[in-house]
């Protein structure tokens, strides 16, 4: 596997990561443990050095597995995850980003991650009732002691990002990115390249949709949050698989699936991009990690703009609700 450093930081990983959410969060029924363990190791086996969680998935559960499943390889990966939330009879109730809040997560985390550190820690969402500057400088207290590595924030705007960065600095931002959600190649990407920051992608194949698996007749699990989301409504599905068939046909031709050029894509647009695609099987954590070798020329690139610009995709990613948790 090849590696990539997170903008100017020397956070080294591997070019592709592993989204870790999937496995106990968001998409229906959690994975067995056993199994889960089973996956994130074949990972490690296979190169991946880079992984993804977060306390809310779960919540807590996704950390627990993460933390056992690569006890044994602790020196050898870098582990990413994130606070923001607190929790009432084990659920999420709201943001809390209060300095002594995240001190008391982070220990948290710690234990369950069965780790002295954390690689790269992440505000999930910016907290509108704590000063970003107040957030920052709790991290950097933490980075003293030894706790944190990295600070890293997630779908949080150029503004926020510089100013968190004048006081402690902001090593990667998490935000959603794809063929399908462009965005913050408008609203951030001018901002990382002049601070030094990398982006790590989350849904980088469009929560499954851009492997080309998904049709209208697809029904999803219960509990899987795609049941909520706009852009899964049936007509938006039927109006975006332009979009699938448009990889398709550029799959054909460099002998790929429509995943890998989806990832191969995101790694062509910046050097500092680091996609975290999550799965719960083998074959296509194979797959995914198989887009790094796969090469886009700027033909290719050209071709798949202009395709692009043809392509109009239907359906808000999150309902006005969920986006509001969002946006800063």
């Amino acid at each position: 596997m090849k590696k990539r450093v997170l903008g100017s930081s020397g956070l080294e990983v591997s070019a592709i990561g592993l989204g870790c959410m999937g496995l106990s969060f968001g998409y229906g029924s959690a994975t067995d443990t056993q199994s889960a363990i089973k996956l994130i190791r074949s990972a490690v086996e296979r190169g991946i050095t880079f992984f993804d969680t977060a306390e809310v998935y779960g919540p807590f559960l996704n950390e627990e597995i993460l933390g056992q499943a690569l006890e044994p390889f602790r020196e050898e990966v870098v582990i990413a995850t994130k606070f923001c939330f607190q929790y009432k009879d084990g659920k999420p109730d709201g943001l809390n980003s209060n300095p002594v809040h995240i001190k008391d997560a982070v220990n948290g985390m710690l234990k369950r991650l069965r780790t002295d550190h954390i690689d790269l820690l992440y505000q999930h969402r910016v907290d509108p009732n704590v000063p970003i500057e107040d957030v920052a400088g709790a991290v950097k207290e933490l980075i003293a002691e030894g706790k944190v590595k990295y600070f890293g924030l997630s779908e949080a705007s150029a503004k926020t990002i510089r100013r968190a960065h004048s006081v402690q600095a902001v090593t990667a931002l998490q935000s959603e990115y794809s063929l399908w959600w462009r965005e913050p190649e408008k609203k951030t990407f001018q901002t990382l390249e002049e601070l030094g920051i990398g982006f790590v992608p989350y849904s980088p194949l469009g929560k499954g949709f851009l492997t080309g698996a998904i049709d209208t007749t697809t029904t999803f699990a219960l509990g899987d949050i795609r049941n909520t989301l706009p852009r899964f409504t049936e007509d938006a599905r039927r109006a975006n698989e332009a979009l699938v068939d448009l990889l398709g046909g550029i799959a054909d031709e460099k002998n790929a699936t429509r995943a890998q050029i989806a990832l191969s894509w995101l790694l062509a647009q910046k050097p500092w991009i680091v996609p975290i695609p999550g799965t719960t099987k083998l074959h296509r954590l194979e797959e995914n990690m198989a887009a790094s070798e796969v090469e886009l020329s700027s033909e290719d690139l050209y071709r798949i703009q202009q395709a692009l610009n043809q392509v109009d995709i239907q359906g808000a990613r999150y309902t006005e609700q969920q986006q509001k948790q969002i946006d800063d």
